[in-house]
């Protein structure tokens, strides 16, 4: 089936109008025309390509299928969808939800674009929109909305540096499996990939990249927040891979490990839900990164079936905070408490997301950790072992307990222990349908792992294709999956009375930001001062060559000491001698 148009621009089109046809309609439209994308998606063959379109006079490819974009289409389309649903159903005004839908498409069109150029097109298109989604809500929003403006603006700015160069390198922005593309992928030369992976690390929040997640996510309409849990740090995942896609970076693979240890633990410090959730962003992609970094078919399938199911689960996850936020107006875990009596089906929809983040036997995120975990032990060549396990695969182990434990602090506090004072209804219709439709996905592609497999870039149970076939339910891993709970549910036990007593945590921003600010401040101060010395210089000089211009006499006199001198110098002489006073006034000030 040939491709008619890019999927991305009927989400673009549904997005312009859903404002023009009303708050209803509006919604209607755009989520039957997002969800239409899914088939679209499903339908087109690997390997088809639109290239009647050039991107600033270069040659582009807008719509490559292969795969990985095949695999990002199709999650997108959905969640956007269940998005539109969930905005509906949760007030969102029609403009909120049309800045979404752009966010939606422009994230579409940069996991399809053939080319780096088409990528960082959208890729930028994709911090705009998003960035507007933010603002739109207002309030505390708006400076949450700056930072995430400017860093993402840095991030974009490197990535794009690193395409310039490979294109200087390549003489072509093709990526190597398009027709006419250079013949190694990933970027050209030694600069480029570095200037990438700095780049991306804004999107995917390597650790001192990434303060801008848990202050920006919190921030706007709950039914924002859905949206933007998703699109941003996958879609840098996606372009990650295109940097690194054949043997990875140990670099990349190490800072994945620590990225889950670090977001794991600053989540179990957090009380507000969303925040909690925010970190939990960083945790997870960090088991996604390390399977870029470790580079292998086995890892590779990893990373991108962990994308896959953690888009479901942590939509899931938010969408449920929402209802709670959008019923009680509480974001405190300190102000809940109870909740699962009066709210059985958002209690119900949390538990599965908690279970399938936290990589519990029979839900989605076993299957997908486990296959990053299995590649950690396999086929990255780290230079740490511990007790026969890489260093790499003790981070994402211990990455795994802490996810446990933070899950079931927010679980425990928000619905199971105490009472909410006051009365609390359940989700509404809407709100219900989507998140049981997303938590059903949740357990479907936990139990049936092969549906999950057959979406995958390379079969993990082929071993001509991987290097260590992968059994989702064996012995051993089951017993994995239920020690790391057994671990979690301790070690809550151990930190529940101290984390009770625990203040906000800094993080890594409380350092950088005051830095920034006086560092910034210091550096304009010294460089007006640095222009006022300057500028009184040059009036002084200018001051000194007139009076010397009109009394040379007197000038000489000053300089040599003597108390009268007649030079008795005519005009032209004195002509001369002023223009000798500019010219070496000039070479003063270009020196």
């Amino acid at each position: 089936m040939e491709p008619i148009v890019p999927p991305f621009l009927p989400v673009f089109v549904a997005a312009l109008l859903l404002p023009l046809l009303g708050r209803r309609l509006g919604h209607a439209v755009a989520g039957l025309v997002t969800f239409a994308m899914v088939p679209y998606v499903w339908l087109v063959d690997s390997g088809a390509h639109f290239t009647e379109f050039g991107l600033f006079g270069f040659e582009t490819v807008i719509f490559n299928v292969d795969p990985f974009s095949t695999l990002m289409g199709l999650i997108f389309a959905f969640i956007g969808a269940v998005g539109v649903l969930y905005s509906y159903y949760s007030d969102a005004e029609a403009i909120q939800t049309a800045f979404a839908l752009t966010y939606v498409a422009s994230s579409l069109g940069a996991v399809f674009g053939g080319d780096w150029l088409t990528l960082v097109f959208f890729w930028e298109l994709m911090a705009v929109t998003s960035t507007l989604l933010v603002w739109h809500y207002g309030g505390k929003a708006v400076r949450a909305g700056f930072r995430y403006a400017v860093l993402h603006g840095i991030g974009g700015t490197l990535f794009l540096g690193a395409v310039i160069w490979h294109f200087a390198e390549a003489g072509t922005f093709l990526f190597a499996s398009v027709p006419g593309g250079p013949e190694s992928a990933g970027l050209a030369g030694p600069v480029a990939p570095v200037l990438a992976a700095l780049g991306i690390g804004v999107n995917v929040g390597f650790v001192g990249l990434h303060a801008w997640l848990p202050d920006t996510y919190p921030r706007p309409h709950i039914a924002a927040s859905v949206f933007l849990c998703v699109f941003t740090t996958k879609t840098g995942v996606y372009g990650l891979y295109r940097v690194f896609p054949e043997h990875g970076s140990v670099a990349v693979a190490y800072m994945g490990g620590i990225m889950a240890v670090f977001g794991a633990t600053m989540a179990l410090f957090q009380n507000d839900m969303r925040r909690l959730l925010s970190y939990h962003i960083q945790s997870q992609v960090g088991y996604m990164v390390a399977g870029v970094g470790i580079g292998s078919a086995l890892a590779q399938a990893g990373a991108f079936a962990h994308v896959f199911n953690h888009i479901l689960y942590k939509g899931l996850l938010f969408m449920t905070a929402g209802v709670v936020i959008y019923r009680t107006g509480e974001e405190s875990l300190k102000k809940l408490g109870g909740l699962a009596r009066e709210m059985p089906i958002t209690a119900g929809a949390f538990t599965v997301a908690a279970l399938s983040i936290a990589g519990f036997p029979g839900f989605n995120g076993f299957v997908s950790k486990g296959i990053v975990i299995a590649a950690s032990h396999y086929d990255f060549q780290g230079v740490v072992h511990i007790a026969g396990r890489t260093g790499l695969e003790w981070l994402l182990l211990i990455g795994g307990v802490g996810t446990f434990m933070s899950f079931i602090k927010f679980g425990y506090y928000a619905f199971f222990h105490g009472e909410y004072e006051g009365s609390v209804k359940d989700a509404n219709r809407g709100q219900s349908v989507a998140m049981v439709t997303v938590a059903a996905l949740c357990v479907f592609f936990g139990v049936a792992d092969g549906a999950l497999f057959s979406l995958l870039p390379f079969d993990v149970t082929d071993k001509a294709v991987v290097s260590h076939v992968y059994h989702t339910y064996t012995v051993s891993h089951v017993a994995e999956g239920v020690a790391l709970a057994v671990a979690g549910l301790i070690g809550f036990g151990l930190v529940k009375k101290p984390l009770s007593g625990l203040g906000r945590v800094p993080d890594i921003d409380r350092l950088y930001n005051p830095a920034t600010f006086y560092g910034t401040r210091y550096l304009v101060v010294g460089v007006t001062e640095l222009y006022a010395r300057v500028d009184d210089a040059a009036v002084a000089l200018a001051k000194f060559s007139v009076r010397t211009a009109k009394d040379p006499d007197a000038a000489i006199a000053r300089a040599t000491g003597r108390e009268e001198v007649d030079t008795k110098a005519g005009i032209d002489r004195s002509l001369i001698l002023l223009l000798a006073t500019l010219v070496a006034a000039m070479a003063l000030l270009l020196v």
